[in-house]
């Protein structure tokens, strides 16, 4: 495995994003910091990390999409390896936060930003950035957030994570061709609050209830409605309320 460790970098999205310009890199490069000073999020949120108690991380992934429709299908593949490797370590009560917030309980425990750039030759590049709040038990002011070492109240070893993510990562990218249908199932199966009457907001700040169906081919949140109709919505159309 590529890997470059860094101190500290503004945020390794962006480190990775300037390194793949510059240079020919293998896929699956994995850049990782104990600390970033311009974290993302989501809708250019801020994502902020205690020094040296969370993974930090970005991965170079090429020759996945075969075009821009499909996008969506990486962010499947990847919140589901975090998923499954936090299972593995049999961190209570997880699910999937549309479109790719790691929960445990009710409370974030990760988040990931995956950002694409299309090639002249039309091929698609893409940086997966994860954030896992893995040994952070200081929380001050941020009532949503947990990580790993709260919920569980033990230590964790973050490399031994970091690389068992990573690994699962490459996997699910690997078997998308022949297991599509079931990640698929699979995401929507532990989307957050799925089934569940829940209030949302829309970009008008108008607040309503709905129930979370799953998610449309391109990333849609389907939700169902007052009169049994069922709409989608795009990431800056809708906010759950929790």
């Amino acid at each position: 495995m590529k890997r470059i460790k860094l101190d500290a970098i503004d945020s390794t999205n962006e480190f990775l994003k300037r390194l793949s310009n510059k240079q020919e890199l293998e896929n699956f490069t994995v850049v990782t910091a104990e600390s970033q000073t311009k974290g993302k999020g989501q809708m250019g949120a801020v994502w902020a990390s205690e020094a040296s108690k969370n993974i930090i991380m970005s991965i170079l992934v090429k020759d996945f999409l075969p075009n821009i429709s499909q996008i969506y299908n990486l962010n499947i593949a990847v919140s589901l390896a975090v998923i499954k490797v936090l299972e593995f370590y049999e961190i209570p009560n997880l699910s999937i936060k549309w479109p790719n917030d790691i929960m445990s309980y009710n409370k974030k425990i990760g988040g990931i930003l995956i950002e694409n750039s299309i090639k002249s030759d039309g091929t698609i590049i893409s940086i997966v950035g994860l954030g896992l709040n893995v040994n952070q038990t200081n929380f001050e002011n941020l009532p949503k957030a947990s990580s790993l070492a709260a919920v569980c109240n033990k230590q964790f070893d973050k490399e031994e994570l970091l690389f068992s993510i990573k690994d699962k990562i490459e996997s699910n990218i690997k078997l998308w061709k022949h297991q599509s249908d079931f990640l698929w199932s699979d995401y929507t199966n532990k989307l957050f609050k799925k089934g569940v009457p829940t209030p949302f907001s829309d970009q008008n700040n108008q607040n309503f209830m709905g129930i979370i169906q799953g998610v449309s081919p391109v990333g849609k949140l389907q939700v169902l409605l007052e009169g049994d109709r069922v709409s989608e919505f795009d990431i800056k159309e809708i906010q759950m309320l929790y």
